[in-house]
């Protein structure tokens, strides 16, 4: 086990520990699951846009220490920390941990070890890890690589979070389960789409000639077809000239493209309800006059919060580390930014309502007591 040092103790590098080697390693655990919602995202532009305005809506927080100086160099640190090869701040950290959470249900990190000390973050990928329960309430973590799996010994080096896990397990629930379903009939529609506008919009043509009974019907219908194809295939008008009774019609122009508004809104109404955002926030105008409701509001504020609950253990974790390390006191707390859904004129329109009911009542109190002060 890796023992924390206070700071003038220093250590040679440690390496990270999460990253496989090199060659092909065998498949983890749920593989087949986690490429299907990777192709998913890919697919489906709706989810991943989805995804990505949740880890903007989710905020920024602070750390608070009863000790002033702790807190100045702990906000310093985790502004500045290195995030896996070129990010930086641990807001970087949290999104692409909140990414993982959200499209797999499980999400990976390590804190690197520079000098005694937290040098960096990095975000592992789940597609190279095992997780496997140990048995007292932990979780092992190894690694797969050409030659068998590697476990990670420094497990107080690791962030593992899980989202919604069913009882017993210690894989979590992704978001988008329940939805390569609908997603396939979705892109099938979009497919059929696609198919029937290149036919209908790619105009056949049949080209009818009634021989005059004057030379070779075969001779003059192979002269016709030549004459076509060079006047269709120019890219500057071009006329066909023909001799005989000629007459020449589009094919297909009658037909009929089946509607789609319907079965693709009843798809995407099925996507927007598990994603848990309002439509117009993806942008779906299915009302001339969208917007958020209070009620729409509020519902988006408790799931951000559920994935807030969900992301503060890493960080407090991130941040005792770093403290310990530094021969500080390890109190701390995380303080998450209000989330704010609506507009400044809501938001001033209530005040104002609440401080004149304020008002009122402390007028009604007054009038009460002159009267009772003159009975």
């Amino acid at each position: 086990m890796l023992g924390f040092r206070r700071k003038e103790e220093r250590s040679a590098a440690v390496s990270v520990q999460t990253r496989p080697g090199g060659g092909h390693a065998p498949l983890p655990v749920g593989a087949g699951e986690r490429e299907l919602y990777r192709a998913l995202r890919q697919s489906v532009p709706i989810i991943d846009a989805a995804i990505y305005k949740m880890r903007r809506l989710i905020g920024d927080f602070k750390v608070r220490c009863p000790d002033p100086i702790a807190q100045e160099r702990l906000q310093r640190f985790l502004d500045g920390v290195q995030v896996n090869a070129g990010g930086t701040g641990i807001n970087e950290f949290l999104g692409i941990y909140l990414e993982e959470l959200i499209t797999y249900g499980n999400a990976v990190g390590e804190m690197v070890m520079s000098g005694g000390q937290v040098g960096a973050l990095y975000n592992a990928g789940l597609r190279d890890l095992e997780l496997e329960d140990d048995g007292a309430l932990g979780i092992r973590v190894s690694v797969l690589e050409p030659g068998g799996k590697r476990e990670c010994g420094h497990r107080e080096l690791l962030l593992i979070s899980a989202l919604n896990p069913e009882a017993g397990s210690i894989w979590g629930v992704s978001l988008l389960r329940g939805l390569p379903f609908v997603s396939s009939v979705l892109l099938q529609i979009y497919e059929t789409l696609g198919t029937n506008w290149e036919r209908m919009g790619n105009v056949r043509f049949a080209v009818t000639c009634k021989p005059d009974g004057a030379g070779s019907a075969a001779e003059r219908a192979r002269q016709m077809a030549g004459e076509w194809k060079n006047a269709m295939s120019s890219r500057e008008p071009r006329d066909f000239v023909a001799v005989g009774d000629v007459s020449i019609k589009a094919i297909g122009p009658d037909n009929q493209l089946m509607e789609s508004d319907v079965p693709v809104r009843q798809m995407l109404e099925q996507i927007v309800a598990k994603l848990g955002l309002p439509p117009f926030l993806l942008g779906l105008s299915w009302s001339s006059t969208e917007r958020m409701s209070s009620q729409q509001a509020d519902v988006l504020t408790s799931e951000l919060e559920a994935y807030r609950r969900v992301l503060t253990p890493a960080v407090l974790k991130v941040c005792r580390t770093w403290l310990m390390l530094e021969g500080l006191p390890q109190d701390c707390e995380v303080v998450w930014d209000e989330i704010t859904m609506q507009d400044e004129v809501d938001h001033a329109n209530a005040r104002y309502y609440t401080a004149r009911a304020r008002k009122l009542e402390r007028e009604l109190e007054l009038s009460g007591q002159e009267r009772g002060d003159n009975l």
